[in-house]
């Protein structure tokens, strides 16, 4: 593809100041607060293969741009300092700091989890930069809805950010948005029920009497984004390193077996509470619970619940079978990437690539308190004084494992949920622990 050839190789020049859409979008270039993001038909000759390198600037001349952005909701909402909200201000510094284009951005709402459905209805009419959860990439890639960058943005992206957050934009080889935000669960608790050395482990936590009434540990052990942190902490492997389809599961290994029946247990024991639909913010605030797993989306709700006594940390560890493992999450990004389909890819790149950048990262933090995956920013004491942001980059630093990106993971969520239901059930017990376990790896599999 054209497009490919033209990123990887004509944008060996920096593009770092921003993100702009290449297709179609609509006539009302004001900020939308509708729930679907508005575009109309893009130009026909759009997904064309003959883009050319933009030659405004050697020319001296502007060129004339039009871009459909697509974010979520809370980017484009008035804030302190930002009365048309942070997306806009950020695109119009772009286009400010670069006079050979005169882009005109027209915005719609999409957000990160809703874009691989709303982009790839018709790619030809959606955004030409939007922003997405990397575990949709597979995905918008088979949709032919993703660019792959190249060049210098890819080399920026990699000398700025963590090994971790380039792994969850890359994609059979090659690399496909900007992050800029990661995107994992870790532990909330109450510091006045445990101190540091009391949350490390899981044997510790649930050891500890609380008193009558009061759940030692909440977690959404039927949510299938969760349940795999254990089957990891047993040292299973899911499609090998997440990169291989062949790599199958070992989670039904001897291990895996042992930690089906340690599950049993846990979630038998009144100590335990199997997080519902935001209720252990509520027992946190009746001091009712003593931790929670859950991510940074909770973090000012549970601030709120818990007052002085707020802390977090990354997820613990486990001892099953006399080993101690280390329970491990799910690890992946936010991340901006550009419509193939867009009329004027440099400026689209160079568009995402800005907004992924540590400027607008800190403009992220400071307006929304959004982690930043900027090597820079993440150092910076404000951020390293989060106590969230700490939690987060210490998970996804010690206690995590990058999502696999794979058309075989479609395969993993349903028995995997299956699993956590009927062990919150107590359908599964240790009598039938290694026949369901089989059961959720042949199901995996798609045996």
């Amino acid at each position: 593809m054209r497009l490919k050839k033209f990123l990887a190789g004509a944008l060996a020049t920096a593009m770092v100041a921003g993100l702009v859409g290449c297709g179609g979008g609509s006539t009302d270039t004001s900020t939308t607060d509708s729930s679907t993001p508005s575009s109309e038909a893009a130009d026909s000759d759009s997904s064309s293969d003959d883009a050319s390198t933009d030659d405004s600037a050697a020319t001296g001349e502007t060129k004339d741009v039009t871009l459909t952005v697509w974010g979520p909701q809370e980017d484009q909402a008035p804030l302190d300092g930002y009365d048309d909200g942070i997306l806009k201000y950020m695109c119009d510094k772009f286009n400010d700091e670069h006079p050979e284009w005169n882009i005109t951005f027209e915005y719609g709402v999409c957000s990160e989890g809703d874009a691989k459905n709303l982009v790839t209805k018709d790619v030809s009419t959606a955004a030409d930069v939007y922003m997405f959860a990397n575990d949709q990439i597979p995905e918008l890639v088979s949709a032919g809805a993703l660019a792959e960058l190249g060049g210098s943005t890819v080399d920026t992206l990699k000398s700025e950010q963590s090994e971790t957050m380039v792994e969850s934009v890359t994609y059979q080889d090659g690399i496909y948005g900007v992050p800029f935000t990661s995107n994992t669960w870790f532990m909330y608790y109450d510091k006045s029920k445990f101190d540091e050395s009391d949350v490390k482990s899981l044997e510790s936590i649930m050891e500890k009497d609380l008193g009558d009434g009061v759940a030692n540990f909440a977690f959404p052990l039927d949510n299938s984004w969760y349940i795999a942190a254990f089957y990891y902490g047993a040292g299973g492997t899911l499609f090998g390193d997440g990169t291989d389809e062949n790599g199958g599961c070992t989670f039904d290994d001897e291990n895996g077996v042992a930690m089906t029946k340690y599950l049993v247990e846990l979630a038998a024991n009144p100590k335990f509470s199997n997080e519902k639909d935001g209720s252990s913010i509520a027992k946190f605030k009746d001091g009712k619970l003593g931790a929670y797993c859950s991510g940074s989306w909770d973090a000012a709700a549970i601030q709120e619940a818990l007052g002085d006594n707020f802390a977090a940390t990354q997820i613990p560890t486990v001892t099953v079978n006399g080993t101690e493992g280390q329970l491990k999450s799910f690890a992946g990004s936010k991340a901006i990437g550009v419509n193939p389909q867009c009329t004027d890819p440099e400026v689209a790149v160079a568009l995402a690539a800005y907004l992924g950048s540590e400027e607008c990262q800190q403009i992220r933090f400071d307006a929304r308190g959004i982690i930043p995956t900027n090597n820079t920013v993440a150092a910076s004491d404000a951020v390293k004084s989060d106590v969230v942001a700490t939690a987060q980059a210490n998970e996804i630093d010690n206690a995590s494992v990058v999502q696999p990106m794979l058309t075989a993971m479609g395969s993993y969520w349903t028995p995997a949920e299956t699993m956590g239901k009927e062990l919150v059930q107590g359908d599964v017990t240790a009598d039938n622990a290694e026949e369901k376990t089989q059961a959720m790896v042949k199901g995996i599999l798609g045996q």
